[in-house]
């Protein structure tokens, strides 16, 4: 009989996002979504544990992201010195995203999303958005579900700002995009490293991970009613007549 299982939904917004998968030296670009690692870095940092510490039950988690709101890619030049010598470093491009909104959701044992659900409620160390520059805007908790990852991602409310969902007010439903694990039977996707093996800032290590894109659609609170069609009893002939 396999365990129970349940779902974590995240909400990840703020003005800046970056999540890193591949930066090297000085430039650190950023995905377009919120990335496992990324995620579950944060959830480790709500739980309060140590980098060195075993990763194994959370690398096991099943992982999906929602783009609720992609916002727009952004890129910045930081400069910095050396504390000892004063000597600058080299200039660094570091790329954000701006202005997005994403829904994060993780599967796994239901015990193990209960402890995590209160973690992000009172987390130990504060979560931020893939850089400590980058903290949320809103409360990061959505809920825990019994169980289903899609069934969650569906069921959560379009979390886009006001003037998006009014923007699309003709909608009274939206296609949103998700990227998640490959799951068997999923058909072919792509590999990623991004699968958080050791967050020990000596030797951090990434595995990788298969990922698909799909859609799921949900409800625009903000759509306007459609008005049914009324026709004028406009007669253009009536000034001919006598």
């Amino acid at each position: 009989m396999s365990e129970p299982t349940g779902v974590l939904t995240l909400r990840l917004a703020g003005p800046l996002q970056s999540w890193g998968a591949a930066s090297r030296f000085a430039r650190r670009a950023t995905e377009r979504a919120p990335t496992k690692s990324g995620v579950l870095g944060l959830l480790a940092a709500a739980q309060g544990r140590d980098r060195s510490a075993d990763l194994s039950d959370l690398a096991a988690l099943r992982f999906a992201v929602r783009l609720d709101q992609p916002g727009t890619r952004v890129r910045d030049f930081q400069t910095a010195h050396h504390a000892d010598t004063g000597k600058s470093m080299p200039v660094s491009e570091r790329f954000y995203l701006s202005d997005a909104v994403f829904v994060a959701a993780v599967e796994g044992d239901r015990d193990l999303i209960g402890i995590l659900h209160a973690a992000v409620r009172s987390p130990v160390y504060l979560p931020f958005l893939g850089r400590r520059s980058c903290p949320p805007s809103r409360p990061v908790d959505l809920r825990a579900h019994p169980s289903g990852l899609w069934k969650a991602l569906e069921a959560e409310p379009w979390q886009a700002s006001t003037w998006v969902q009014r923007s699309r007010a003709r909608e009274r439903r939206v296609e949103l995009e998700v990227i998640a694990d490959l799951s068997a039977g999923d058909g072919p996707g792509d590999a990623v490293r991004d699968q958080p093996l050791s967050f020990d800032p000596r030797h951090r290590r990434y595995g990788l991970r298969s990922v698909h894109s799909r859609a799921v659609t949900v409800a625009n609170p903000l759509s306007a009613p459609r008005r049914a069609f009324v026709p004028t009893q406009h007669d253009p002939m009536g000034l001919l007549e006598d």
